[in-house]
């Protein structure tokens, strides 16, 4: 005979909240149309917000309310609404603004709807939905929804720069690759940092062309370089340090692999590699990176690893795993190339233990060929 459930209230409360996306939806809307923005100087009555956004007062109003009882947004008065703490941070002028982070964007959620599919067969949900084709290889077909994706990524640089920065040793470094750099603004926040550094930003050419305003924008453009190409097709060569920031996780481990081993072509024997990712690790504690590693099986076919899985990737590579150190945001592994004997590269042995520290989180963001 089955167990009697036990009666708490208190769980199946907080289960529906846990499995709601109404609020969710609401609040990516609320980011779509800038409402934070506008409430900067004070509150406002709803129809002169609804005037300033596009929205129908009434539905705004809605959206408002549901969104003001979570503590997104506050109700001052009747129909008059100002922003909370919580909401905040969806102003675009925020220090950590996540404004840009939360994009609704069809294909995605067509995805989502069909997450039983990745479940079931372990294959991507977005395959499934989209004929086959790769996330990357979509959106490189859809400028519109390329942009947002980008935006999306690199929105929580600026508090990934934050975390890492202190555990990230650059000084000695002069030469930078950042592989599958995105728009820049990782690697703009780290020449920033090190006025010495030079950088080359390495991705597909519709993405890295958005680069140049962002490095000018920083003041580091004269430190940078583009090249507009994939990660895996040869790599720019001879640098001290190969970055790949969010790269390995959205891909299964053949490729991730390869591009690794690209990496290992154009780095010299006392290159180093540093990769910012979550390493998974086994517990129930609360950990943003084992939330997304979902999203890497629905969308992407990647997945986050353990350190050890790590530690066997780069072997394959031909690197060594020096260190791994988490932050608040994500984990910093460094690793070190294996010297080349005969010919070939030598077996990587050993490896550092991860220090303690927080969760790791990873942020979205990857190329394909």
């Amino acid at each position: 005979m089955s167990a009697t459930p036990r009666i708490d209230l208190a769980s199946v409360t907080r289960l529906t909240e846990l499995a709601d996306y109404i609020v969710p939806f609401t609040i990516r809307v609320m980011c779509d149309l800038a409402v934070a923005d506008h409430l900067v100087d004070g509150p406002l009555p709803v129809d002169v917000l609804a005037r300033r956004v596009g929205a129908h007062p009434g539905a705004l109003t809605r959206g408002l309310r549901a969104l003001a009882g979570r503590g997104i947004f506050t109700e001052v008065e009747p129909e008059v609404f100002g922003l909370t703490p919580l909401a905040e941070p969806l102003r675009s002028d925020h220090p950590f603004s996540v404004r840009e982070c939360f994009p609704l964007m069809p294909p995605d959620i067509y995805s989502w709807a069909r997450l039983t599919h990745s479940l079931r067969t372990g294959e991507t949900a977005f395959g499934h939905v989209h004929g086959g084709a790769h996330y990357y290889d979509h959106f490189a077909k859809h400028p519109y929804e390329c942009v947002r994706f980008e935006k999306s990524a690199e929105s929580v640089n600026p508090f990934v720069l934050r975390t890492v920065l202190p555990v990230l040793d650059l000084a000695a470094a002069r030469t930078l690759v950042d592989v599958g750099a995105g728009h820049g603004t990782f690697v703009a926040g780290l020449l920033a940092r090190h006025p010495r550094l030079r950088a080359t930003l390495v991705d597909l050419p519709h993405v890295v062309a958005e680069a140049p305003a962002v490095l000018e924008r920083a003041g580091v453009a004269d430190r940078c370089e583009t090249r507009g190409g994939s990660f895996f097709d040869p790599l720019p060569a001879g640098a001290d340090v190969y970055l790949l920031k969010t790269i390995i996780h959205d891909w299964p481990d053949d490729k991730a692999a390869r591009i690794l081993r690209n990496v290992r072509a154009a780095a010299r024997p006392d290159s180093r590699v540093v990769i910012i990712e979550s390493v998974s690790r086994f517990g129930n504690h609360d950990d943003t990176g084992k939330v997304m590693d979902v999203k890497a099986l629905a969308l992407f076919g990647g997945r986050t690893r353990t350190e050890d899985e790590f530690r066997a990737l780069l072997g394959e590579a031909g690197f060594q795993l020096l260190r791994v150190t988490p932050t608040s945001s994500m984990s910093v592994l460094e690793a070190v190339p294996v010297p080349v004997t005969d010919g070939h590269v030598g077996a990587a042995t050993g490896g550092g233990r991860p220090a303690a520290g927080g969760p790791a989180a990873p942020t979205p963001a990857g190329r394909t060929a």
